[in-house]
C-alpha cells in the first residue's frame, strides 16, 4: 500500500482551487511515511514534542509548535486528537491517528479552516475506514485489513 496517493490526492487536493504548500503522513516515532517534496526536514525531537502535546495539552503553548526551520504559534486543538499553529498568513494542522499523524502546511490564501477541513477529515476517514490500526496488530493482519477496507469501499460507495 502506498501511503503517497493519500498525501498526493487527498492532501495536497485542490480546494476552492487552491492547495496546501505541504503535507505528510509520519508515524508516531517520526518515520516518513509519505510526503511532498516540500515538507520540512524536521528534527526527531519536535515530532517527540507535537506527541507530548497530544498526551499533556498545553505543553507546545510556552515554547510553539516547531517543525523544520518554521515555528507556529500554538492555536485551538482538540486535546488528543489534533493540534494547529499559526505563523503569519499560514499555519500547520496535526492530526493523530492511532500510528501515525497527518500533516498539512498552508499559507494564503488558504485559510486555516480549509487546512483543517483537509487534514482532518482525512485523518477521520482512515480511522473510520480501519486503515489505522494499534502497533500490537501484524503486518500480515494489517495487509488482511487493508484488502478487507477497500473491498467494502469499492462496493459499497
Amino acid at each position: 500500500m502506498s501511503w503517497q496517493i493519500y498525501v498526493g490526492d487527498d492532501l495536497m487536493c485542490d480546494f476552492d482551487r487552491h492547495n496546501l504548500v505541504a503535507a505528510a503522513i509520519i508515524d508516531h516515532d517520526g518515520t516518513v511515511w509519505a510526503q511532498t517534496c516540500k515538507f520540512p526536514d524536521f528534527k526527531g525531537q519536535e515530532i517527540e514534542a507535537i506527541m507530548k502535546d497530544f498526551d499533556e495539552p498545553g505543553s507546545l503553548a510556552p515554547t510553539g509548535l516547531h517543525l523544520g526551520d518554521t515555528k507556529h504559534i500554538v492555536i485551538q486543538g482538540e486535546s488528543g486528537a489534533v493540534t494547529r499553529g499559526k505563523k503569519g498568513a499560514g499555519g500547520i494542522t496535526v492530526k493523530k491517528t492511532n500510528q501515525a499523524l497527518v500533516i498539512g502546511i498552508f499559507e494564503k490564501p488558504v485559510t486555516p479552516g480549509h487546512c483543517n477541513t483537509i487534514v482532518e477529515r482525512l485523518g477521520d476517514y482512515l480511522i473510520e475506514q480501519g486503515l489505522w490500526i494499534s502497533s500490537q496488530v501484524s503486518t500480515s493482519s494489517f495487509h488482511i485489513l487493508y484488502t478487507v477496507s477497500a473491498l467494502h469501499l469499492l462496493f459499497h460507495v
